[in-house]
């Protein structure tokens, strides 16, 4: 496959998954969203890893960096799914965007295997300013009920992040596309569990056919075709480039909520994103600059 052409591909979905989460769970039970997608998920990463012939491991290792992906994708798209009732789509990209913070300051104290350079305080320090700005007015991030939405966001993140610590003390070189079978088997049965006592493990009578074609979008797409591309992306591109991704996707999808889902997205907004722009940029600073040094030559 072309590198472009997958690059562009992780862009677009994860610029869109935003808003398919949002519009999955209009019409029906956060729960039933989350639970429907990881079933799908699950049915299709488990078909093309059988028709590619990919084995699945077994082995201790692997069983355990199933567990802490599977953990951390509970954790995550729980939290997720219940905090987009509550914000604008675009904001569950730009929250997203700060994992590279988290996972760095997470990886410093649980693995020791960085040092907390100038630049990278500085970056988590505008981070937070980014935030800061972001928190100033609950009906810029969607409603009264945004800041809820936005915390359990935060807490979505910082779980997702840690779960990518866990995976990499963990060590397994088990191949992608298993591990995310791996992750999906363990999580569904607690996916189940939350639509369980959410809604009564109920399927509702009548799914809106957006929310449907949402959730079968993010089955595919966000469960399966986004991951392999990504790690298709990793092997193939500079780290700079990947870093990039982060820094185009909020503001993609902030766009994408204000044109197709009627989201107002104010001045406070568009200035906490610039900051965690900014902040990523500075983070990442030594990537991107590896980057273009590479273009100059």
């Amino acid at each position: 496959m072309p590198i472009p052409a997958a690059y562009l591909g992780v862009i677009l979905i994860w610029a869109t998954t935003p808003l398919a989460i949002k519009w999955s769970g209009q019409g029906t039970d956060f729960s039933f969203a989350v639970a429907a997608r990881m079933a799908i998920g699950l049915a299709v990463a488990a078909f093309v890893l059988a028709a590619w012939r990919i084995r699945l491991p077994l082995h201790r290792r692997a069983c355990a960096s199933y567990a802490a992906a599977g953990i951390g994708m509970f954790g995550a798209m729980t939290l997720t799914y219940w905090g987009a009732q509550y914000i604008h789509s675009g904001l569950i990209s730009v929250l997203f965007g700060l994992t590279p913070l988290i996972t760095g300051l997470l990886a410093l104290l649980w693995l020791g295997e960085e040092t907390l350079t100038r630049a990278k305080l500085a970056g988590m320090l505008l981070g937070l300013a980014g935030l800061a700005v972001i928190f100033g007015d609950s009906h810029e991030m969607g409603g009264a009920h945004a800041l809820a939405g936005v915390l359990a966001l935060l807490g979505a993140v910082t779980l997702y992040s840690g779960s990518l610590v866990w995976i990499k003390r963990i060590g397994d070189d088990s191949p992608p596309l298993a591990t995310t079978v791996g992750a999906l088997a363990v999580a569904l049965p607690l996916f189940a569990l939350v639509w369980w006592w959410s809604a009564d493990a109920r399927v509702p009578a009548a799914v809106p056919p957006r929310a449907g074609a949402a959730i079968v979008y993010l089955g595919v797409f966000g469960s399966v075709v986004g991951f392999a591309l990504y790690y298709y992306v990793i092997k193939h591109m500079e780290t700079g480039k990947v870093a990039l991704i982060t820094l185009v996707t909020p503001v993609l999808a902030l766009l994408l909520g204000s044109a197709l889902n009627g989201e107002h997205v104010g001045v406070r907004v568009w200035l906490g994103t610039l900051l965690i722009g900014l902040a990523l940029s500075v983070h990442q600073w030594r990537a991107l600059l590896g980057m273009m040094a590479v273009r100059v030559r």
